[in-house]
């Protein structure tokens, strides 16, 4: 779908500078399309121009972490003034405390809390926690979650038939080449959503496993929430087992106030956070347990994890998120899920319009999409092979190149709360228009 015409001269003169100075010409995967990316020049509420002079509604919301859109007035108002203070020093300021306290009483669950850069080093500094309180090695995750780029975290991520082996044992499956076999070994993976064959697997290693990783709302393994009774029998076998239960919620916070974990009866030991509690900056943080934070600590005798950052909690990331996290108060999340909602209804009705094997899956203010028959429940049944992968390319360049909409390369969205019904319906009229051109291949396609 590439040779849709668009005026795109500015993108290509720039690429080929791009690629004589970064490998492939890009330092994040994500941004990259053929026959090379795109490039933002302005960018506003829901919408962004390229440097070629077209406006695209955007969808994807810098990968989910945008939650007030681009260019919030309060947030750039906030940071402005922050700048003329100081972007970093080797000091402490009043901004990481107070947005520390905001967090923590808007989470009955986080009794402690310590920022970070990003929710891969959340996530990672989450896990060597775990293993710093309970002095076991071993970590069990879901088969096709993502939880960022640290080795142990990411095993499992691309896994494929030819290499996940029997679901009864999935195989440890590395994304880099030359990652250690110990990395391998020290990795459990579990099929989402199925309890008989998680708790056997976790029983195996009991005890070896310092925790049990969860993603809520897993967005690689489908986006479809996790099944309460499946999440409780894990909290259950933790306890019993002195195993921690950790969340990674870098992508579901958003689902609710108080984040996806609220939905269900547990308290998770620990959780990792990210992308909107950054307000458009880089952030993470680890919130839980008191004692069990307390690994971090520098005023305890031993010092079990030594954790720093040169740009952690920084005050324009603190100032960015603490106004972001203010304004996404109890209202605005009820009214960008309530919009996600009427978004889901209407491309329903497309879906039975135009007459497509289509399901939709999804939380709060975020849904995907699946060319399934079924609502799939685990990642073997949400898998997408090569060939509907090439499908989802072709129909996502349409989108952006004929229709100009922005979505998710796992044909995902991620509201922001500056989406409003005009948005949506521009949103459904070009699936329409996309659904229509695809039918045949869809249908060809269909599991």
């Amino acid at each position: 779908m590439s040779n849709i015409q668009v005026n795109r001269t500015n993108s290509q003169n720039l690429y080929k500078r791009a690629k004589e100075v970064m490998t492939g010409g890009v330092s994040r995967n994500t941004i990259f399309r053929r026959p090379h990316p795109f490039y933002a020049a302005t960018a506003l509420g829901s919408y962004v121009t390229d440097i070629d002079g077209t406006e695209r509604v955007d969808f994807a919301n810098n990968m989910a972490s945008l939650i007030h859109g681009h260019s919030h007035p309060a947030i750039v108002e906030a940071v402005t003034d922050q700048m003329r203070k100081g972007t970093a020093y080797t000091l402490g300021t009043q901004i990481e405390i107070e947005f520390g306290e905001l967090l923590v009483k808007r989470n009955y669950n986080f009794e402690k809390i310590r920022f970070v850069n990003s929710g891969t080093e959340a996530v990672m500094s989450m896990i060597k926690a775990t293993r710093a309180y309970t002095g076991r090695e071993k970590i069990a995750k879901a088969e096709g979650a993502y939880h960022g780029t640290y080795d142990f975290a990411e095993i499992s991520q691309i896994a494929t038939p030819n290499t996940w082996g029997d679901i009864d044992k999935p195989n440890s499956v590395p994304v880099a080449f030359g990652t250690p076999q110990g990395v391998k070994n020290d990795v459990i993976v579990f099929p989402y959503n199925d309890t008989e064959r998680t708790l056997k697997l976790l029983e195996d290693n009991k005890e070896e496993l310092a925790c049990v990783l969860i993603d809520p709302v897993s967005h690689r393994v489908g986006m479809f929430p996790i099944d309460e009774d499946y999440l409780m029998a894990i909290h259950k076998w933790t306890r019993k087992n002195k195993v921690l239960l950790v969340f990674d919620e870098v992508v579901t916070y958003r689902v609710t106030y108080n984040g996806a974990q609220s939905k269900y009866p547990i308290r998770p030991d620990l959780t990792a956070l990210g992308k909107i509690i950054g307000g458009g900056f880089p952030v993470g943080a680890i919130a839980g347990n008191e004692e069990i934070m307390s690994v971090f600590d520098p005023t305890r005798r031993i010092l079990k994890q030594p954790h720093s950052g040169t740009f952690s909690a920084n005050p324009i990331t603190m100032v960015a998120g603490k106004t972001a996290m203010e304004l996404y108060d109890s209202q605005a999340v009820k009214d960008i899920n309530h919009m996600a909602s009427v978004a889901k209804k209407q491309i329903r009705e497309v879906v039975k319009e135009v007459d497509v094997p289509i399901k939709i899956t999804g939380a709060g203010s975020m849904f995907r999409f699946h060319f399934r028959h079924k609502v799939p429940s685990h990642f073997r049944e949400s898998y997408q092979d090569k060939e509907e992968r090439k499908l989802i390319t072709d129909i996502l360049d349409y989108m952006f190149l004929r229709e100009n909409i922005m979505m998710i390369n796992t044909f995902s969205c991620m509201f922001s709360t500056t989406i409003s019904q005009r948005e949506v319906d521009k949103l459904t009229d070009a699936l329409f228009n996309a659904l229509t051109k695809f039918k045949p291949r869809i249908e060809a396609l269909a599991k």
